[in-house]
């Protein structure tokens, strides 16, 4: 095979690779679309989930009522996003400011333990959380995979440079409310306003909403009411305490 041929064939392989990065990137920007007046049956999240199960040999749970945004108290609202994105309102689905932010915490506390235990090896998962927005989070939960990488990451920014651009504020904080997860196969505000408080999420007061918005980060383990009801109590107290200042888009 001579020079010119392997370069002509790698250069239809790389314009093909490009002409199906494109494709799918249409196919992605036509769904997302369609969440201006659709809601997702499912998410990449809820199957995930369903799998794991089923490789524990268990039913998999699936607690889930889905309620417009004007049907979950503004407590719940206000207090998500003191908890996950109090920047929501005013940025374009990348806050920089908390990313800074965020970084410069996880260096502190880099700096902090590597100087106590040289061999320490710094855990950037507090970073990672700090710099995500709750449109990020939408995008990963509806449509990726829980694997980190690079690849997945610039998915993820794609996705919610699509989300902000197609949807409403509103609309993405009601999808987000809908599908999150609240615990093993609870799944949306109003499912979870009913498994821990025996109350519609329209009814849901501060502390409440609080305490919701304090599981969010994990709510099957680490911030498990049931597991370590002390670390969801203090991050509920925090929330508490940022709420009157979040700005609500």
């Amino acid at each position: 095979m001579n020079k010119a041929l392997i370069i002509r064939i790698l250069l239809l392989a790389m314009l093909g690779v490009v002409l199906g990065c494109f494709a799918y990137e249409a196919i992605m920007y036509g769904r997302v679309s369609r969440l201006r007046d659709q809601n997702p049956t499912s998410t990449s999240m809820m199957v995930t989930r369903e799998q794991e199960a089923r490789t524990r040999g268990v039913a998999p749970g699936h607690e889930q009522i889905w309620v417009p945004l004007d049907k979950i108290s503004p407590n719940l609202q206000r207090a998500v996003l003191a908890g996950e994105d109090p920047n929501f309102a005013k940025h374009n689905g990348f806050d920089y400011e908390a990313i800074q932010k965020a970084w410069d915490e996880a260096q502190q506390q880099a700096q902090k333990e590597g100087d106590s235990d040289p061999g320490w090896i710094p855990d950037t998962s507090a970073f990672k959380r700090g710099a995500s927005t709750i449109t990020q989070q939408l995008a990963k939960n509806l449509y990726l995979s829980s694997q980190r990488s690079f690849v997945r990451k610039g998915q993820e920014a794609v996705l919610t440079i699509f989300l902000e651009h197609q949807l409403s504020k509103h609309r993405i904080l009601e999808l987000y409310l809908n599908v999150i997860e609240w615990g093993d196969g609870i799944y949306g505000a109003e499912a979870a306003s009913q498994h821990y408080f025996r109350r519609s999420a329209a009814a849901l007061a501060p502390d409440q909403a609080a305490f919701l918005s304090a599981m969010i980060p994990n709510p099957r383990t680490v911030f498990n009411p049931l597991i370590d009801p002390k670390r969801v109590a203090r991050r509920q107290r925090n929330i508490m305490r940022i709420m009157p200042t979040v700005k609500m888009p």
